[in-house]
């Protein structure tokens, strides 16, 4: 058996498309992403300002039964952008906004692009030196707070010295009362301006402008804020307008946070692009979820894997599987081949568009062929800036020629997905626009990669491609470990255990272990309601999935997931914890092949096992 790879569970069932059939679809995209220049004096409120003269009353939001035309949009935007003039923002400034999903979030933020300001979309969920951390890395003197994100705010008494700007939340009830610091005027300002459209001065900027701040998802260390400027959020949605046939009678669904780039980005850039409407949910509902599907007649969702295993958990313990309905296609990244499977199972046929990419990247990869598994497929290299280099897992290094040159992966091998740095003075392909930290923008570059003064990304992923040209996510960097001289993917391990019965989610990492080289597998495992670990069980269906040293040595039984807001599972401080009892708080397991099952944590058992107390490195 290769160790570089452990197999799923479940095999393809459908053939490849010929390659010439899928690089025509690529063709076009290609094309798609040519609609907005550099230097084009065209931002994306002059799209939205074209849709509402276009399109003056057709649904744009739909929140809680309420809806909003183009023109209401485009409308609140001018009354909101007049207030933030009038409070001495313009173009070129920086201004934060902390709030959540919401009609008021979409006023907000296309009302500073009305000015030609930079945004900054805040993660709602964080407080202290993170929150500080997001202001002061956007060079924001202004924040724009939610009523129902001000209390993250007050708990990070350092940012008294910034202009805090409160939108009201009528869902709040019992309003507290709000320290002089915080601007609780603004609505007022807003309500008194006209929403008649007028000349706001944008006049400098063009394509290539930075727009948007969006940050990293923060699975480690503190998140670093992408640069998207109005060429890269238009084009992306012109993109994909063309990749799912979007036209103006489509609905999007938004259930994920609009602070993060699959809501800001691919939802509401793809939905602007086609004319069509948004159904915007604050939080994501696993119980509401097809309810909003069915009443509002949803024909495009975005998602993560994770909330595609909660609603298939759902389903199965509720018996509903919902397959008359409106849900044509699903845009996203994570979902596995067993999920996959299930899902088209449950729910009946659709389109998926699995992808490969991230936040910052200036390459991608995307699944336009509904094959099963993939996050999608090169059909020919010389068409595209993304590039798979061979690296070696155990020394997390780039494997080089004699003349220190990285080496293309050939198929099965499995190497680092770069992009190549394109900077055309007509097209915005293959720019790499970075991070307000140039020390995190010059990380993040290759440099000499295949020949003396190239430069290229580095995505940090590991990946792998077949015979066809598809290509499969294998882990991150760092993720991979290597245990009894064998390569263990903590991804493939994650995905092969993840139809454990009862089980919510599995996260897999490895862990130190005192006199033993490499890292030991851990898994740190989340049981739906109503079910319990099976020590014994378990054990047998890792003997099952994956080969003996691929196998978890320590399960850790945990009451919730240690995860982003965003679905991304963290590792760091469970990696940091490992089998330490005091420090995980949680009952741990140890695996004991001759008993065949998974044992209770004691010292006694770790010592019969041949196991050291863990030492925290």
């Amino acid at each position: 058996m290769d160790n570089t790879s452990i197999p799923y569970a479940g095999s393809l069932d459908k053939a490849p498309v010929p390659r010439a059939v899928t690089q025509a679809k690529m063709d076009a995209r290609a094309a798609a992403s040519r609609s907005v220049s550099p230097s084009q004096k065209y931002s994306i409120a002059d799209r939205l300002e074209e849709q509402a003269k276009t399109r003056p009353n057709a649904n744009f939001l739909i929140y809680k039964g309420k809806k909003y035309s183009y023109t209401d949009v485009n409308t609140q935007a001018n009354k909101y952008a007049k207030a933030f003039q009038a409070r001495g923002l313009k173009e070129g400034d920086g201004c934060a906004m902390a709030l959540e999903n919401r009609p008021e979030f979409f006023f907000t933020w296309f009302g500073l692009t009305k000015l030609g300001v930079v945004v900054a979309f805040i993660n709602t969920q964080v407080q202290g030196n993170v929150l500080e951390h997001a202001i002061v890395s956007t060079n924001s003197d202004v924040v724009i707070v939610g009523e129902e994100c001000v209390e993250r705010f007050l708990q990070t008494p350092s940012l008294a010295n910034k202009k805090l700007w409160l939108v009201s939340d009528d869902e709040i009830i019992d309003k507290p009362a709000l320290p002089a610091w915080i601007d609780t005027t603004f609505d007022a300002d807003v309500a008194s301006r006209s929403g008649e459209s007028c000349t706001l001065a944008r006049g400098a900027t063009d394509g290539e402008t930075p727009t948007l701040l969006i940050f990293t998802s923060g699975t480690t260390g503190l998140p670093k804020a992408a640069i998207y400027s109005h060429m890269r959020w238009l084009t992306s949605g012109d993109v994909m307008v063309e990749t799912i046939d979007a036209t103006p009678d489509d609905v999007f669904y938004c259930c994920l946070p609009l602070y993060h780039g699959a809501a800001a980005t691919s939802v509401t850039s793809t939905a602007l692009a086609a004319g069509a409407s948004i159904v915007i949910r604050r939080k994501f509902s696993v119980s509401q979820f097809w309810h909003d599907i069915e009443s509002h007649r949803i024909t495009v969702c975005q998602y993560i894997g994770e909330i595609c295993r909660y609603l298939l958990n759902y389903a199965d313990a509720n018996n509903h599987k919902p397959k008359d309905h409106s849900l044509r296609c699903m845009l996203g990244a994570g979902l596995t081949e067993t999920s996959w499977h299930r899902w088209l199972e449950y729910f009946g046929p659709m389109d998926i568009y699995e992808g490969w990419g991230s936040t910052e990247a200036n390459t991608n990869l995307i699944n336009i062929d509904n094959y099963i598994g993939s996050v999608g497929r090169v059909p020919r290299w010389d068409r595209t800036n993304f590039r798979l280099v061979k690296f070696d897992t155990q020394t997390e290094t780039h494997i080089k020629d004699e003349n220190g040159h990285c080496i293309l992966c050939q198929p099965g091998d499995i190497g680092e997905g770069l992009g190549m740095i394109i900077n055309h003075p007509d097209f915005g392909g293959g720019r790499f626009e970075g991070y307000t930290s140039a020390e995190g923008t010059e990380q993040k570059i290759m440099r000499n990669v295949f020949a003396q003064g190239d430069a290229y990304w580095r995505s940090g992923d590991l990946l792998r491609y077949d015979d066809n040209g598809y290509f499969y996510f294998v882990d991150r960097i760092g993720d991979t470990y290597r245990w009894k001289s064998e390569n263990v993917s903590s991804q493939e391990v994650a995905i092969a255990l993840g139809d454990y019965e009862g089980a919510e989610l599995i996260n897999i990492y490895g862990i130190q272990v005192p006199e033993n080289e490499g890292r030991a597998g851990m898994a740190a495992i989340v049981m739906q309601s109503g079910h319990e670990f099976d020590p014994v069980s378990f054990y047998a269906h890792t003997t099952q999935k994956v080969p003996n040293y691929a196998a978890p040595q320590f399960v850790r039984v945990s009451k919730a997931a240690d995860i982003t807001s965003t679905y991304k599972l963290r590792k760091v401080d469970l990696q940091k914890q490992g089998y330490d009892p005091v420090a995980c708080g949680e009952p741990i397991y140890v695996r004991n092949d001759k008993l065949g099952c998974y044992e209770l944590y004691s010292d006694s058992v770790l010592t019969a096992l041949g196991f050291k107390p863990f030492v925290n490195a």
